[in-house]
């Protein structure tokens, strides 16, 4: 076996293998410092926290390691060997450097973690995003919130372009390039004014008739649009389009015509009988709710506890 290959006394042959390998971790090097500093082993043990045959063992294990003895032990205490003074003083750089280290990579989470960039599609956004922020702004009141409404393929685009740090979306499907987890359900109802034909029906309206009629509709990319389009299996030119919840809601209580909306955008109205629920036939307008991010990004920080509120939320069950 060449030297290049190892050695047959069981030391490491300088290059091989990876650097951790090679290297002692840093739980050594910091017992080897406390060692140095205090003149005992049971000292450093208690100062690092583990027993003193640990400690023992962790630096018979360091010694294996690198090929040379560290310390000299006696009754009176333990010794640095010259190796061993050699090697901690370049133990001392190297527990240095990783306490810059994990100064920069706090500076880096405190940083995340001061702002979140939050994008979700209209209906969430208006009726269940600020209950969401609610109670995250109770455990994170220093974190600065930003949120960007739109519809499902301008969620998407805003995540896929690192615009936002996490997006809510109510389509059948989840855009390319990225991952999703449903936090919530949702049933779309038709509604209209309590003086349209509609609302005087004593049966519940065929699914056929539906997707023929003109309605009041949210515009192209649109979570609600596209799963009354899949359910209906295609839709009449809309009466008018509009680019919010609020916006087809209002016009259906001004009595433009029928419209199709969440039912969680619509419980006031109904309940005040501004608007009308038409039971439809033949047709399930049910829908998921979804939390999304780019894929291979799971959500850190903020962003993680926001989807841990979403799902702890009784309209996520």
């Amino acid at each position: 076996m060449s030297g290049a290959e190892g050695r047959g006394d069981g030391r490491t042959t300088p290059g091989v293998g990876s650097l951790a390998h090679r290297v002692p971790d840093l739980g050594a090097l910091e017992l080897l410092l406390a060692v140095a500093r205090l003149g005992s082993l049971g000292a450093a043990a208690r100062e690092v926290g583990v027993t003193q045959p640990a400690a023992s063992s962790r630096i018979r294990s360091m010694e294996r390691q690198l090929g040379v003895a560290l310390v000299d032990r006696s009754p009176r205490g333990s010794r640095l060997t010259d190796a061993g003074v050699l090697v901690t003083d370049w133990a001392r750089r190297v527990v240095e450097a990783a306490e810059a280290f994990d100064v920069g990579a706090q500076a880096l989470r405190d940083r995340r973690d001061s702002r979140l960039r939050v994008a979700a599609s209209m209906t969430i956004a208006e009726y269940l995003l600020p209950g969401w922020l609610l109670a995250l702004r109770a455990g994170r009141p220093d974190t600065a919130v930003s949120l960007l409404a739109g519809n499902s393929a301008a969620v998407a685009q805003r995540l896929l372009s690192d615009e936002a740090d996490l997006g809510f979306v109510e389509g059948l499907t989840v855009p390319a390039g990225l991952d999703s987890v449903v936090v919530a359900h949702d049933h779309l109802v038709v509604v209209t004014a309590p003086g349209h034909p509609w609302a005087r029906r004593r049966r519940p309206l065929p699914a056929e008739e539906l997707a023929a009629t003109p309605l009041v509709l949210r515009e192209k990319g649109s979570g609600t649009r596209q799963v009354l389009d899949a359910a209906l299996g295609g839709l009449a030119r809309p009466l008018i389009e509009l680019s919010s919840t609020t916006a087809v809601k209002a016009s259906a209580v001004g009595g433009a015509g029928p419209a199709v909306l969440s039912e969680l955008a619509v419980g006031e109205e109904l309940a005040t009988r501004r608007l009308v629920s038409v039971p439809v036939d033949g047709v399930r307008l049910r829908r998921d709710l979804r939390a999304v991010w780019r894929a291979g990004h799971r959500p850190a920080g903020p962003a993680r506890e926001l989807l841990g509120l979403t799902r702890k939320s009784p309209k996520g069950r």
